[in-house]
């Protein structure tokens, strides 16, 4: 049975994913087509290594930092969701409703920063998770992580969609007064009715703005990102994000093609289905022309902007805008100058 969209959450069930054989199926007899809308559960990691290391080439930073493994935002073309898998669980509900949280994380970061042999560098706040989703209101690990940032001095990159962000603005000043700080905020639309059923639980467009608004206001420098760009959903709003960005107060943007990878693929379609179903063969026809026919690519240099006469139009579009807005920003590479050791935590007495 297809099941209903839930409201509250970007994906409608839990698909089977690609580390397992098990199957749901459900029974043929339930009427609403509607599965229970999940509460979400927090579920701890003990974690002893909190910086991930990118290799990535067409990745533009070395080191990351997650304060949590999935994410309540709930984002239903999401490309981190399939890393829920790796822990046995689902990339769709499981992703936005099971969140792992490394409460230790700012311990872990300051014994990392504080060690003789840890070279300073860009650490990013975060790659398959948001820092700022809806729990870090109440547990506060974000938080920590960045107080161990501010105190070191060390360079931070923040990437979120979340009004939350300004929280800490007066630990990011601290850094910012340095050049150690960048932040990222995420705008995939203007509209207030599509983000409310694409991604959920992420602060409306007019919060976001207002996020750059007063981070700018404070001498935080702001980059603004369409991403992702959803070829036939929102490649019209191109101009008027950036447009928006501009007088918000954003130095610098850029942008990022839709991704499917795995088990993406088959949530976002189904949010199509129930969400924009109008829409759905458009969307994933102009996705086919930037990815050589499919609707995903992953090889290096091709995953983010697209091939083809689209991108290329994209591409162009893009850059004439950039300049006229005086969008390019001053992107000099972030200080790690400053940066001292922490320091070390207290022994406590037992």
């Amino acid at each position: 049975m297809k099941h209903q969209p839930i409201r509250g959450r970007g994906a409608a069930d839990n698909p089977k994913h690609r580390f397992t054989d098990e199957k749901l199926e459900y029974d043929p007899d339930e009427k609403t087509g509607r599965l229970e809308r999940p509460k979400t559960k927090i579920l701890t990691d003990h974690t002893k290594e909190i910086i991930s290391t990118n290799q990535s080439p067409d990745i533009p930073f070395e080191v990351s930092l997650n304060p949590y493994r999935g994410c309540e935002h709930g984002c239903a073309y999401c490309y981190a969701r399939p890393s829920h898998e790796f822990l046995g669980m689902s990339a769709g509900l499981d992703f936005e409703s099971k969140i792992v949280a490394k409460y230790n994380a700012p311990e872990l970061l300051r014994e990392k920063l504080s060690g003789e042999s840890w070279k300073p560098k860009p650490i990013v706040m975060s790659g398959v998770t948001d820092p700022y989703q809806p729990l870090e209101k109440e547990l506060r690990i974000t938080r920590g992580c960045v107080e161990v940032l501010a105190e070191s001095l060390h360079p931070l990159v923040i990437i979120t969609k979340n009004y939350g962000v300004t929280r800490d603005i007066d630990l990011l000043k601290k850094l910012a007064e340095v050049n150690a700080v960048r932040v990222v905020l995420s705008i995939t639309s203007l509209d207030r009715d599509l983000i409310g059923s694409l991604e959920p639980r992420t602060s409306r467009p007019e919060k976001r703005l207002q996020a750059v608004e007063e981070l700018t206001r404070a001498g935080i420098p702001v980059h603004a990102n369409i991403a992702p760009l959803i070829p036939g959903l929102t490649d019209d709003e191109i101009v008027p994000i950036m447009e928006a960005a501009k007088n918000a107060g954003a130095s610098s943007v850029s942008y990022t093609i839709l991704r499917l990878p795995y088990s993406v693929k088959d949530i976002f379609l189904k949010w199509l289905d129930d969400h924009q179903p109008n829409r759905k063969q458009k969307v994933v026809n102009k996705v086919k022309s930037l990815k050589d026919g499919q609707l995903n690519r992953s090889e290096f240099g091709k995953r983010f902007h697209g091939e083809g006469a689209y991108g290329e139009q994209i591409r162009q579009l893009f850059s004439i805008h950039k300049k006229r807005l005086g969008l390019e920003g001053d992107r000099k590479p972030l200080n790690t100058s400053a940066f001292r050791r922490p320091s070390t935590a207290q022994l406590r007495l037992f």
